[in-house]
């Protein structure tokens, strides 16, 4: 197993771009290392919505003892139709997401789809995400890396895992070592995704932690038309597939109102289930790394 021992660092500490104020607690992130979860709305619909969402993840994420990041997009660029709402855009999203750390006291995570938006980005956020249908942009991954801080890069439903080696390569060249790299899906046939669970072994070998994406792994990409169709009844299932393959952490989606979010209605997941499922998932973790 190549270097995967070697791999370790923390979500919230601060550096890169800015000296941001401590948080209640940073998220360990590792080969090996405990799970974790990202979660929060897809988009951010109001800094009440997230206050409020972000409040429920941390009481989740103590309660059980599964470190979270809170996520949420400041604009959602690859929307399915132009009318769909994208989200209140990079100022006043960073200025909410910048009240939701320092209130509610989480890690952030948000896109960042511009290279010139990364340095803004970072000054307010923990970790950069590059969208999965922007993960082979060389300027916006380097960009991304050159920040300093953490960057989660979601894999491309048209790419395979043995060719996120390539991504990997392009920000440890940037002098970055704390990547994480995210499972989401790839394309089979016409508004479909197939999870290949191996994937996440084959990006493991890489040295980098890997997520899971349960719910946008449930997505049926643009099966309404003007939006994308999916099953987040299956999301469970998948993040727990996923556990026991060996997976780092999960990315979660949720909301309180899925019918009425604004962005992966059909996805998104009820944060009634979060604890319940978050709960499970950490029992299949420790039995599966149990020596």
């Amino acid at each position: 197993m190549s270097n995967q021992n070697k791999t370790s660092f923390k979500i919230g500490t601060g550096g890169g771009a800015s000296d941001l104020p401590a948080l209640n607690k940073p998220v360990e992130v590792g080969l090996p290392g405990p799970l974790f979860v990202i979660a929060g709305p897809c988009v951010i619909e109001s800094k009440e919505s997230c206050l409020d969402i972000a409040g429920k993840v941390l009481e989740i994420s103590t309660k059980i003892d599964v470190p979270a990041v809170f996520k949420a997009s400041f604009d959602k660029a690859n929307r399915t139709s132009i009318s769909s709402y994208r989200g209140p855009g990079l100022e006043k999203g960073l200025q909410i997401l910048g009240e939701v750390r320092a209130q509610v006291g989480l890690p952030i995570m948000t896109d960042v789809h511009e290279p010139a938006q990364a340095a803004v980005v970072a000054s307010v956020v923990d970790c950069l995400q590059v969208p999965a249908f922007l993960c082979r942009q060389t300027d916006l991954v380097c960009a991304c890396a050159r920040t300093g801080k953490p960057v989660n890069v979601k894999k491309g439903q048209f790419v395979s895992p043995e060719e996120m080696q390539n991504v990997v390569e392009k920000i440890r060249t940037c002098g970055n070592e704390k990547i994480i790299l995210t499972e989401r899906g790839t394309f089979f046939g016409y508004n479909s995704l197939v999870n290949d669970m191996t994937a996440i072994a084959v990006m493991k070998e890489l040295g980098c932690p890997v997520v899971f994406d349960a719910t946008h792994s449930t997505q049926q990409p643009g099966g309404l038309g003007s939006a994308s169709a999916g099953r987040r009844e299956m999301a469970p299932l998948l993040a727990k597939a996923a556990v026991a393959a060996g997976a780092n952490g999960l990315f979660l989606e949720v909301h309180n109102n899925p019918k009425q979010s604004k962005s992966d209605a059909a996805t998104i997941m009820p944060i009634d289930w979060l604890e319940e499922l978050l709960s499970v998932c950490k029992k299949i973790f420790d039995i599966v790394r149990r020596k």
